[in-house]
């Protein structure tokens, strides 16, 4: 090695996913369809909140700005992973490795902030809605949502620098589908105690705490809902609710396990099934579970879907 800070490689090597050779062609339609499904789910939920002045609300900002940071979260790894299937050479250049890992980084954090406050806002909705309107003002939430993207990009940042001052010397596969953080840490030849440890700090400011902020959130709407005298309502809420806590707890329940719970046992197969949850599976979810299933964005597709007949 010439240089502690010297990185002697100039790709890496993407293992991708341990697919049998007879079912490639199935696991390529797959994804290539989970991932048009998030970018149309996410598309569609974008404009129809630009569209429609109905949904000139925080908790639809909220929802917009979680449909872009899902459909930006998908297509860092997945158009990769496509592209690397039908490779003979499944690499990716060094700085391509970094960039990929800063915007994973970048809309991941986002992703979990933006859960978080649409939690609160839902807290605030159902528990003093009488108070909604003045608790969340739209100068408010506008400057919470730059806040976020303020926090995640500095954040993502950090990493990536951190992650740049390493050596890279002889290893260059990664036994991964992306440039994840953990996979990369291994192949190092320079000591990442750092790199771990700021992993381990920030990790619990922005996967541990927001996901106990989430929880608490629900259980006390939960506690508010027993209170209704409408068995109606208490379903319907519990029904929604329950469909939200389930996307949450594949979210950071992948996310946990595999950054800040790792395990010795895990195996290479199990922790790219983990990955997928959380990059593939939850940000197709998303649109259906927070919006399309909303009555209130059925309302408004119509709308807009009227409007352009009445035009042409």
């Amino acid at each position: 090695m010439t240089g502690k800070n010297q990185t002697l490689i100039s790709k890496f090597l993407l293992l991708g996913l341990p697919i049998l050779s007879e079912y490639h062609f199935m696991f390529y339609a797959l994804f290539l369809a989970m991932y048009l499904t998030t970018i149309l789910g996410n598309l569609l939920i974008i404009a129809l909140v630009r569209l429609d002045s109905h949904l000139h609300t925080p908790m639809y900002l909220f929802l917009s700005n979680l449909s872009f940071s899902d459909l930006c979260f998908s297509s860092v790894t997945i158009p990769k992973l496509l592209q690397n299937m039908q490779s003979q050479v499944p690499s990716i250049s060094y700085v391509g490795c970094l960039t990929q890992l800063y915007f994973f980084m970048v809309f991941g954090d986002m992703e979990s902030f933006l859960l978080v406050v649409m939690a609160y806002d839902r807290y605030v909705a159902i528990c003093f809605p009488l108070h909604y309107t003045s608790i969340m003002s739209t100068k408010f939430c506008t400057s919470l949502v730059l806040l976020l993207w303020m926090l995640t990009t500095s954040n993502a940042m950090m990493h990536t620098l951190l992650m740049a001052r390493l050596s890279f010397c002889e290893k260059n596969v990664i036994l991964h589908f992306f440039c994840d953080i953990s996979a990369l840490l291994k192949l190092s030849c320079s000591d990442t105690f750092v790199n771990e440890l700021m992993i381990f700090i920030m990790g619990g400011i922005i996967i541990i705490i927001p996901f106990l902020l989430i929880v608490m959130s629900y259980v006390r709407i939960f506690f508010s809902i027993l209170k209704v005298p409408s068995i109606q309502g208490i379903h319907k809420v519990f029904s929604t609710c329950g469909s939200h806590l389930s996307v949450v707890f594949l979210f950071y329940g992948t996310i946990i396990g595999l950054y800040l719970c790792p395990s010795s046992n895990n195996s290479t197969v199990k922790e790219s099934a983990m990955a997928m949850m959380y990059t593939v599976v939850t940000p197709m979810l998303n649109p259906f579970i927070y919006s399309l299933r909303n009555r209130d964005m059925k309302r408004a597709l119509i709308r807009v879907i009227c409007s352009k007949k009445i035009s042409l």
